[in-house]
């Protein structure tokens, strides 16, 4: 019986996927010097990882308090009419403020991370929120972010 992909990975394979989630620009020649590979073989392992869906892209982190978008929320919806399909992604898609969008069990059936500028922003955007997608909000507005986007491998 074979296992999930997320569970069949050697230990070297894991640790290029632990050294490339810190740093997703090492190159090819320092994860060579951090697991014992040549520069070539951790080529080939990186293409493989790739191939086989494990490395799923590269992208930078972002200080969203530079960029002007200090207030971070999670929005949880559900719809007002249970009957009516259940397209809120779709519905909501095109909306900039929504960082992510997680389909959930519980009393909700999604729920969405935002940024915006300010609190006035974050009303604007549960109007808009509610109007696009026909559903009920629950806000919960972060303080702090102690860490964010731990590399869990």
């Amino acid at each position: 019986m074979s296992q999930p992909p997320s569970t069949d990975v050697e230990a070297t394979d894991r640790r290029i996927l632990e050294l490339l989630a810190v740093d997703g620009r090492m190159s090819f020649t320092h994860l060579g010097r951090s697991t014992g590979l040549s520069t070539s073989a951790v080529h080939q392992r990186v293409k493989r990882l790739e191939a086989r869906g494990l490395i799923k892209g590269y992208g930078a982190t972002v200080d969203h308090d530079q960029l002007g978008l200090p207030l971070t929320a999670f929005i949880s919806i559900r719809p007002i009419d249970p009957s009516q399909p259940d397209d809120s992604p779709e519905r909501l898609r095109d909306i900039p403020e929504i960082e992510s969008c997680w389909s959930v069990a519980g009393d909700e059936s999604y729920i969405l991370k935002i940024r915006v500028a300010a609190p006035t922003d974050l009303e604007d955007l549960l109007a808009r929120i509610r109007s696009a997608a026909n559903v009920a909000t629950r806000t919960t507005i972060v303080l702090s972010t102690p860490y964010e986007n731990r590399p869990v491998v």
